[in-house]
């Protein structure tokens, strides 16, 4: 594997591994992935500079003011007011909670869900800086949450059960960054396609001095007469484009 590739390997793992600490690194940590590649203080600089804007902190764990947009931290705010009304519960009243969950209790089931809600919030930062809004990833997490309470019953240990209600909160949020990350490339190629029958029909119109059809912007991008006329739909109309 050439130099290039283990730079960028480890930058990934480093990556994953400071979202999975709270968006949060050593010096040290980031100087030992890369120990044996012997870069330079400029080199590391930008290693550094490019975890922080990446949401992860180096050195000193970041603030949510760090990585989170102002109305994200309008709603965290308000969120966390929200929550913060809920009473403390001590770790018997926990498993006390739990074991009536795992047995069937709807409304100790109730219960366990407001005792995890702050696991939510805290969960859900560790997703952010994704293309999802924080509220969304909280929205998620806290449906994922009330599933995972009515499923408790199928564990065999008491001890089981805030790992497996954590897991199933990360899969509904990673679910949920998924299908936002699908939608995204579906609206990038839809926009790539109007860009490109824009650019070419110009570029005709100009070399022909007229407006083309659409058959011509067939041959000349390769692209299918429903792709053309989507394109046309969707941009609201090209003007260097003939309208049959």
């Amino acid at each position: 594997m050439n130099k290039e590739t283990l730079f960028s390997n480890r930058l990934n793992e480093l990556m994953e591994r400071g979202i999975a600490q709270d968006h949060f690194l050593t010096e040290e940590e980031v100087r030992e992935a890369y120990a044996d590649l012997g870069l330079g203080n400029e080199q590391f600089d930008m290693v550094f500079d490019y975890l922080r804007k990446h949401h992860v902190g180096v050195g000193e764990p970041l603030r949510d003011s760090d990585y989170l947009e102002e109305e994200e931290l309008d709603f965290l705010q308000t969120y966390l007011d929200e929550i913060g009304t809920l009473p403390p519960y001590s770790a018997g009243e926990v498993e006390a909670a739990t074991l009536s969950a795992m047995a069937g209790d709807v409304e100790a089931q109730g219960r366990l869900i407001q005792m995890h809600l702050m696991d939510v919030v805290d969960i859900a930062r560790l997703y952010t800086g994704q293309g999802v809004f924080l509220e969304d990833l909280i929205g998620e997490g806290n449906v994922a949450l009330s599933l995972a309470v009515t499923m408790l019953g199928a564990l065999e240990s008491v001890d089981e059960a805030a790992g497996m209600i954590s897991r199933r909160i990360m899969d509904g949020m990673e679910e949920h960054i998924r299908a936002v990350s699908s939608e995204s490339g579906v609206d990038d190629k839809i926009l790539k396609t109007v860009n490109k029958v824009a650019d070419k029909s110009r570029e005709l119109a100009e070399a022909y001095r007229r407006k083309v059809t659409v058959e011509e912007l067939v041959q000349a991008t390769g692209l299918s007469r429903k792709s053309i006329e989507d394109a046309m739909r969707l941009s609201g109309g090209i003007d260097y484009i003939e309208v049959s």
